[in-house]
């Protein structure tokens, strides 16, 4: 079995987990291969790259859902199943921990595990030509917004070419069901169910009572584009981590991406319950009966 190993070096128990994983994985069938950026923090001999590795039968993050999200980026649209590890806080996407390592990898092994297939999106900018130039495939959102000081952007949103409106506000999210508890939740929008087939759209910080959230069909095309003279300082961010800038006269389009991303599940723990462990959903427990 060829597993994939990317991971967070922020993380200071990463090396410990490393030479673990280094140990307890070749007696069991697995061969490693890791990304560039950890290598070093590898007992010697360091696994090869993963630029060298044949077909992988999954990944293994080693982070929170930031390195998780920065995985699914990896396979760039690869059906390889991404395993999470969790090393930090909260990990919503993360199905294991350090503590649960070895479990997990016995798990991978014997195949004794489930898969969520999570919509991705596939963004690119375009030019007033018609050219266009792909960005990388998100597993979580794209958000336009201003660089430098904070600010209001007026924006134009259209979904399949039909105008919504002209938004004033700090930015647009456009995200994902999987995004959808993250920056677009922070910004007011709905928690849409993984397995709804659907993508939203949400101002940042509005400035006005009118906009709402908008939940629209994962066929569509959505397209964010700066009102002059709102066109300087544009950046759009993919998952949080990556970006771009945004020239006048161009826009963002956001489709469906043609394959998702598969995520390990390990045990019987559905989205409803990471909802209540992780998110503290409905949680009174800070309330005093009286």
């Amino acid at each position: 079995m060829n597993v994939g190993v990317v991971g967070n070096p922020s993380y200071r128990d990463l090396k410990n987990i490393l030479a673990h994983l280094a140990q307890v994985a070749p007696p069991v069938g697995v061969t490693l291969y890791t990304e560039e950026e950890i290598a070093p923090l590898w007992p010697e001999p360091a696994p090869p790259s993963l630029h060298r590795a044949p077909q992988l039968d999954c990944l293994i993050t080693l982070g929170g859902d930031g390195t998780l999200l920065r995985g699914a980026r990896t396979l760039n649209g690869a059906a390889t199943p991404i395993l999470g590890v969790n090393l930090g806080r909260v990990g919503f996407l993360t199905t294991a921990t350090s503590q649960t390592l070895d479990w997990a990898l016995d798990a991978l092994v014997r195949r004794a595990y489930a898969t969520e297939s999570r919509l991705a999106l596939a963004p690119f900018i375009e030019d007033k030509q018609g050219r266009s130039r792909a960005e990388p495939i998100v597993l979580n959102d794209a958000v336009v917004h201003k660089g430098g000081v904070a600010r209001v952007i007026r924006l134009r949103v259209s979904v399949d070419g039909d105008e919504v409106g002209q938004y004033s506000a700090d930015g647009i999210v456009v995200a994902t069901p999987t995004g959808s508890t993250a920056y677009a939740l922070s910004a007011g929008g709905p928690i849409v169910v993984p397995s709804v087939d659907a993508i939203v759209v949400a101002a940042i910080c509005p400035h006005t009572l009118a906009v709402r959230p908008l939940v629209v069909p994962s066929n569509a095309a959505i397209a964010v584009e700066p009102i002059p003279p709102w066109t300087e300082d544009v950046l759009v961010s993919f998952d949080g981590q990556v970006g771009t800038t945004m020239g006048s006269g161009e826009r963002l389009i956001v489709k469906r991406a043609a394959h998702s991303v598969l995520l390990v599940r390990l045990g019987p723990e559905g989205f409803f319950a990471r909802m209540r462990k992780k998110l503290q959903w409905g949680d009174l427990s800070d309330r005093e009966r009286k």
